[in-house]
């Protein structure tokens, strides 16, 4: 569903309609976590957290960077893959040394860490990465080693108060989150394309009936090439306290740029981030990369999103006549959907399969 606003609005009505973009029920803002042991509570992780938001029809926008940063190990392994890929490549020393902290289930046919120690954990990255054994998230979720999931949460137990999609999730796909004191559902979903040039990445869902898919809140895509003095912008993101809440503040485009970035991927190879950027001018909270820029479309009487947030921009201050590290970050980099409009369109009209 799409969310409309009526410009014209004054008061608390207006003020209520903004906020449904902050809403738990009604915003279009989620997070994806790549998830080991989905079907297993007891052994069930998440790590790499990201914002996304929803454009329709269970398609998701992100950013890409965080795709191919490498995890360093794996929580866990199907045991059949682990012989096959890591077992034959290890020495006698490094195979006792993954035996002692990986233990195998004989029922799941998974192993499992089971250590949290960071010098066991550096041991084991290290072996790894020596024997070439690639730990990007983008290859673990293509290995199945762990999953792309959607996380939703509500303070009651129902997926936007409707019983009837509630009872359509497995179980295991359903738990109650003690620190947030919300009820969580999981929502997998599957890479479609990632722009890495663009830092850009569109996901879809996936094994979920529609009836869910359908409840999710959504925004429409605006592809205009903004300027500075143009539309008034908004950036919905993870609270300053955490990515449980949502925030909505003001955003000012202060400059564009063609871009031009180095990130490195030693599996790889290194890639470019370029193209046409905004310098975006306005609050960010770490954590806050793939959360969409918005403004009011008076055309289709509601917000449309514009632009994703990609990349911290950061000066160096000095304080007591000492630079090191002391990095201040006033300007952020968001890409414009603009600069992938004909690829994306093909992919969500059905033209890329």
């Amino acid at each position: 569903m799409f969310l409309h606003f009526d410009i014209n609005d004054k008061g608390s009505d207006a003020m209520h309609k903004k906020l449904s973009l902050i809403d738990e029920q009604t915003s279009p803002l989620q997070r994806i976590m790549f998830v080991y042991n989905i079907e297993d509570p007891q052994k069930r992780t998440f790590e790499n957290n990201i914002c996304t938001f929803h454009i329709g029809n269970g398609y998701f926008l992100s950013v890409a960077h965080n795709l191919r940063i490498q995890a360093g190990f794996f929580r866990s392994i199907d045991a059949d893959l682990y012989r096959s890929e890591i077992f034959s490549k290890l020495d006698g020393s490094q195979n006792r040394l993954m035996e002692q902290y990986y233990f195998t289930d004989e029922y799941t046919r998974k192993k499992h860490l089971a250590s949290a120690d960071p010098a066991v954990l550096h041991n084991i990255a290290n072996i790894l990465k020596q024997k070439r054994f690639d730990t990007r998230w983008v290859t673990l979720a293509q290995k199945r080693i762990c999953r792309s999931c959607l996380v939703f949460q509500f303070k009651n137990n129902s997926f936007y108060n409707d019983a009837d999609a509630t009872r359509l999730f497995d179980t295991a796909h359903q738990m109650y989150d003690n620190d947030a004191r919300k009820h969580t559902f999981l929502v997998p979903v599957e890479l479609v394309e990632a722009f890495y040039g663009e830092d850009i990445a569109l996901y879809r869902i996936v094994d979920t009936p529609k009836e869910i898919i359908e409840k999710i809140p959504s925004l429409p895509v605006n592809y205009n090439f903004l300027e500075e003095d143009g539309e008034k912008l908004y950036c919905l993101q993870s609270s300053p306290s955490g990515p449980t809440g949502r925030l909505l503040n003001e955003a000012h485009i202060e400059g564009m740029l063609d871009h031009f970035g180095i990130f490195q991927d030693e599996v790889g190879g290194n890639y470019l981030f370029e193209g046409y950027r905004y310098l975006i001018k306005g609050y960010f909270r770490f954590g806050s990369s793939g959360a969409p820029y918005l403004f009011y479309d008076a055309d289709s009487g509601g917000y449309v999103v514009n632009a994703i947030q990609s990349e911290a921009s950061g000066i160096q201050l000095s304080i007591k006549n000492d630079r090191e590290g002391n990095f201040q970050y006033i300007n952020a980099i968001a890409s414009p959907l603009s600069i992938i409009k004909d690829r994306l369109e093909k992919h969500l009209s059905g033209g890329i399969s």
